[in-house]
């Protein structure tokens, strides 16, 4: 990675602090691999408060495991999910991260447990650096939505790169129904859906169909329940079979294009293109 003022070699150390703070306002696409093994380590399955968290080959599984509270993400599930993020980009083998849930629901929420303005401020703040992370992270992400998606939990599944929802799953966001402006998910609801869609399902709270967010940009597919599972699956075999840097780097310039203006993104394109072009030059030697 070519950033002005560092070293490429030092990229782990800053480059996902900057990512998550906004201090990173310009991006040359990589023409090294980010040190990916070709033998993903193995990681056990392990439940960490509420969420189960394993390696399937190259794939990272987030599963929601919350199911007698409808998959309300806790404060140590926040925690739980947000240093595996961290940790895959400090040390990557993954390339696909896959977020499902156990149970009738995906995620009706967050748990809401400050009662003091330090400890709601602190509750906030870490849903969005979770929120960040996972945007910004190098792994292509997938929800995997098989139930009712409300508040926290569908725009957790919205800020993945893929959302695949059973078609009788409910969505929304209900939070104006009970006097709290849904701030989390309006940071970047726009970036997905018109704002004559979008105000109106955060202004008013109405649950909407799978088919409904996918008519607004909101979601990627739509499955029987029956096939959902299988439907992912076919996504990410489809994923995996694409050269690994050649995936992340398409990722982190798309992402890079939606916050610099044309001229910029114009500019960086022709270094993107020069850079990949090169990669792929070197590989056919």
């Amino acid at each position: 990675m070519v950033l002005a003022g560092r070293n490429p070699k030092n990229i782990h150390s800053g480059y996902y602090d900057d990512l998550i703070s906004g201090r990173l306002t310009s991006l040359i696409i990589p023409v090294y691999r980010f040190g990916m093994s070709s033998q993903p380590a193995e990681m056990p399955s392990r439940s960490a408060s509420g969420v189960l968290i394993e390696r399937v080959g190259e794939m990272l599984i987030f599963t929601l495991n919350n199911s007698e509270n409808e998959n309300e993400v806790t404060g140590p599930m926040f925690d739980a999910m947000l240093a595996e993020l961290r940790r895959e980009w400090s040390r990557p083998s993954a390339r696909v991260l896959r977020i499902r849930a156990i149970g009738k629901v995906f995620c009706t929420g967050r748990e809401r447990a400050g009662r003091d303005t330090a400890s709601v401020r602190h509750e906030s703040e870490r849903l969005i650096e979770f929120k960040r992370a996972l945007r910004v992270s190098p792994l292509i992400s997938v929800a995997e939505v098989q139930g009712d998606a409300f508040g926290f939990g569908f725009g957790l599944a919205i800020v993945c790169d893929f959302v695949y929802v059973a078609s009788n799953a409910s969505l929304g966001f209900p939070e104006m129904k009970f006097g709290l402006a849904p701030a989390a998910i309006m940071a970047y609801l726009g970036e997905y859906a018109l704002p004559r869609f979008a105000f109106p399902l955060v202004l008013f709270g109405d649950p909407i169909s799978p088919e409904r967010a996918r008519e607004i940009g909101l979601i990627s597919h739509v499955s029987s329940p029956p096939s959902l599972s299988a439907d992912v699956d076919t996504l990410i075999d489809r994923v995996l079979r694409l050269d690994p840097s050649a995936a992340r780097n398409c990722k982190e310039f798309f992402q890079a294009t939606l916050q610099n203006t044309f001229e910029q993104n114009c500019r960086l394109a022709a270094d993107a293109l020069t850079a990949g072009s090169m990669a792929v030059l070197s590989r056919k030697k």
